[in-house]
């Protein structure tokens, strides 16, 4: 049938890494639900409702993970940029009402496996109807202790960065704030995942090798993963793949490589 898709699942791909080399934060960009649709002869929105399905199996299988390995603590999905809203009107009142469905369909499934739902990205120009269900699956989730499940949704980074810096900027003019005091924490302190730790690996899916103004500041120490299966195909042997790739990567931070002899 066109458009089927096999399933794997920890069970038929299991991770053989150190526990303490899994990330605790993971971000994906979520890419390819047009071009695999168009592959399979179906129409873009049709893309957008597989990829809909994907998001569910990988929060799932972090989640599974979490409890397997102690980590990830935070995923976060890169689902809708403020640049999405140029696309046509159709396409993005498609997204905007799958999103509501999505948000009513799996607020029991958040429940019963523990997630704590966040979103992060302006609220202007969203739908009423999206911010009612959004701010319902918040209220009900919020004392939720297993993975945080993060949607990136009406999101860009530059506008991200410069909402902090006006809130910076606004607390200086108030005198609550010495701009001599102003450090990369009070930057990061005032971006929208204020309190999280940064991704440490970041996955795109489809091939494409940029980063497309997601987590800008946040990612500046991320291991970065690119994946050429396009995402309404990508289940938790690609997501396995990307966390081995990462376990087995030495992250200096700008110091020697200590599993290196040190040069005298």
């Amino acid at each position: 049938m066109p458009g089927q898709i096999k399933e794997t699942t920890i069970l038929d791909s299991p991770l053989d890494i150190p526990r303490d080399r899994m990330p605790r934060h993971i971000a994906i960009i979520m890419d390819g639900n047009g071009r695999w649709a168009v592959r399979q002869g179906m129409q873009r929105t049709e893309g957008h409702q597989v990829g809909a399905t994907r998001v569910k199996k990988i929060v799932t299988e972090c989640s599974n993970l979490r409890d397997e390995f102690g980590g990830p603590d935070y995923l976060t999905l890169y689902s809708f940029s403020i640049e999405n809203w140029k696309r046509p009107i159709e396409e993005v009142s498609f997204l905007m009402q799958m999103y509501i469905d999505w948000l009513r369909a799996e607020r029991p499934t958040m429940m019963e496996k523990n997630i704590r739902f966040q979103q992060i990205g302006r609220h202007d120009n969203l739908p009423d109807t999206v911010l009612e269900e959004l701010n319902i699956t918040l209220e009900e989730t919020k004392n939720n202790t297993g993975l945080t499940m993060v949607l990136a949704l009406n999101y860009g980074s530059r506008a991200e960065i410069a909402d902090a810096v006006q809130a910076i900027a606004m607390k200086v003019k108030r005198g609550e704030l010495d701009p001599r005091d102003i450090s990369e924490q009070t930057i990061s302190d005032h971006l929208y995942t204020a309190g999280w730790p940064d991704p440490e690996l970041l996955i795109r899916t489809a091939g494409e090798m940029r980063v497309s103004n997601y987590l800008l500041w946040q990612i500046s120490y991320a291991e970065l993963y690119v994946s050429n299966v396009l995402w309404p195909e990508f289940g938790a042997k690609d997501l396995h793949d990307a966390i081995r790739a990462f376990a087995q990567r030495n992250r200096r931070f700008g110091a020697l490589d200590e599993t290196n002899t040190l040069l005298k």
